[in-house]
């Protein structure tokens, strides 16, 4: 059994592909807890160097922190309603290894991650959290493919 079933999300329909077969670890009995995670990255480098206004870091946070948060509740509210015990948490950080960090220091038994299925230019060029968090993990890791969503 997995005590801890950390499922990372990235508000993307294709990420949401990992919860069916969360749904069925849990509802064989063989999940404890379900911890959804979405991980902000803030991102200033978009903002042009002429933008005249000045620009309140902390008010931008906020404001995307509490959009992920409202995300994660609106799941975690679904998967409860199914008898399944969860809990989410809204971190800031770099994807990959806020994912890394947060299984390793909260003693996560299985990570469930959606890989978006890119494949050639469009993966060496974006890359892929779900690759980097199945290299650089310690804990095991279940990779769900977009197809099992279609």
């Amino acid at each position: 059994m997995y005590q801890k079933v950390l499922v990372p999300l990235d508000s993307s329909e294709l990420a949401e592909c990992a919860l069916p077969e969360v749904k069925k670890l849990a509802g064989g009995g063989f999940i404890g807890e379900v911890i959804l995670l979405n991980v902000v990255e803030i991102d200033l480098m978009g903002i042009p160097t002429t933008h005249t206004r000045i620009i309140d870091i902390n008010a931008l946070r906020n404001a995307h922190l509490d959009k992920s948060r409202k995300y994660l509740e609106k799941i975690q509210s679904r998967l409860i309603s199914e008898g399944i015990k969860v809990k989410n948490e809204s971190l800031e950080g770099t994807p990959a290894q806020t994912i890394v960090n947060y299984a390793e220091t909260n003693a996560v038994d299985l990570i469930v991650i959606a890989t978006h299925g890119y494949t050639g230019m469009k993966k060496l060029m974006f890359g892929s959290v779900a690759l980097r968090v199945l290299h650089d993990s310690h804990v095991p890791v279940l990779l769900i493919r977009p197809e099992s969503c279609r």
